[in-house]
């Protein structure tokens, strides 16, 4: 009979990894994929682009990385509900910080800063040419899927990561708001999303929830977004909206100022509207080295995230033959922007082309006679530029 050892051979142990390296490589990965998505799948349509993007991009590659180094995504962010109370002191601080701070920020940021600047990011390119639906889901994407999405990668997964080496969190704070406004590519709103992503930070680290800096930011995009509708609704060819009387502006910000600071008073007076204070000891506390884990098991883990990628992307290009059509011939014939200061009869006829594109989207007119119109105009601009 053989003699069993009684002594297991020794295993090997896991391979542990510092959390703020895996934070800066996983924002990198996130970087990568953002370009990606950007590139490949909201070039097909700009509704579903984005949705996809803030899906499998945000919360997915963080979900997966976090499952990746053995912490649990759910804990390891603050996703637990806090309460009704600091999830309605969000929203109602992120209403006030946006006319109190974000408001002035970019109304000085677009004042001072060259034309160039403000047509690299202009918002209203992506509700131009789209049908209601598509309306309506990228107004769902702004408010609803980017809060949340965002928030989980660049408060829950990055934030969390760059404070693993414990101490005062303001380094942390201030370091992962600039990166996060740095991934929008928008260099005349660059210091207003700095100043939303260190109010974001704070809220997760004064609350121990992620919940309130989601509603902060649905609450601000929200805002935003019906302002934008609003004001495109009543803007006036002869005083376009970067010529505005700045003291409606002044109104707005002086009762943002006062309701901040009537926000900030009664969380001073009733505690509980952000939970109790965390102590200094949970607050700094360093993060112990992670494990990776093995190869079979990260497979394992990324397999149901590409599949829902893959199995989405097929069934929107079985769903919308027509919205790809047109996006590839969007992407033959790229247009210049027009400036504020064009004639009216060239801004009438960029709106009478996205307005072509809308009867294309529904099947009213062929295809080929808005690509022919479009044509027209990318050719057109380029000849009056030379």
């Amino acid at each position: 009979m053989e003699e069993v050892s009684p002594n297991p051979p020794p295993t090997r142990p896991p391979h542990l990894l510092d959390p703020r390296t895996v934070a800066v490589l996983a924002a990198a990965a996130v970087f990568v994929g953002f370009l990606a998505s950007g590139v490949l799948v909201q070039s097909l349509n700009a509704a579903f682009g984005i949705w996809f993007t803030q899906i499998f991009v945000f919360l997915g590659l963080g979900w997966f990385v976090l499952r990746a180094t053995g912490r649990e995504p759910v804990r390891y962010t603050g996703l637990t509900f806090p309460g009704l109370a600091p999830v309605a002191f969000g929203f109602a601080l992120g209403v006030a910080n946006f006319f109190a701070i974000i408001a002035p920020i970019q109304y000085v940021s677009q004042s001072l800063l060259p034309q160039s600047w403000r047509e690299i990011y202009d918002v209203a390119d992506i509700f131009r040419g789209q049908s209601p639906v598509e309306m309506a889901f990228i107004v769902a994407s702004v408010t609803i899927a980017a809060p949340v999405c965002e928030e989980f990668f660049f408060r829950g997964v990055f934030f969390q990561g760059l404070r693993a080496h414990g101490g005062p969190a303001m380094r942390a704070l201030l370091f992962s708001a600039v990166v996060f406004s740095a991934f929008h590519l928008d260099p005349v709103g660059f210091l207003a999303r700095v100043e939303l992503g260190m109010l974001f930070g704070w809220l997760l680290v004064r609350t121990g929830s992620l919940w309130p800096a989601i509603l902060a930011h649905t609450a601000n995009n929200l805002v935003s977004t019906v302002l934008f509708f609003v004001a495109r609704h009543f803007e006036s060819p002869e005083q376009p909206a970067t010529q505005e009387d700045p003291r409606g502006l002044l109104i707005l910000v002086a009762l943002g100022c006062a309701a901040l600071y009537a926000l900030m008073a009664a969380a001073r007076r009733f505690p509980s509207l952000m939970g109790p204070p965390r102590p200094p000891e949970v607050l700094e506390a360093p993060e112990n080295p992670v494990p990776l884990e093995s190869a079979p098991r990260l497979l394992r883990l990324a397999f149901p995230w590409l599949l829902a990628a893959t199995l989405s992307l097929g069934a929107y290009r079985a769903l919308d033959p027509i919205g790809i059509q047109l996006s590839q011939i969007d992407l033959r014939y790229p247009l210049q922007s027009v400036p504020e200061d064009a004639p009216d009869a060239l801004q009438a006829e960029r709106e009478a082309l996205f307005e072509l594109r809308v009867r294309a989207r529904r099947g009213e007119i062929p295809l080929g006679e808005y690509a022919q119109e479009r044509a027209r105009q990318s050719k057109q601009k380029r000849t009056d530029d030379r």
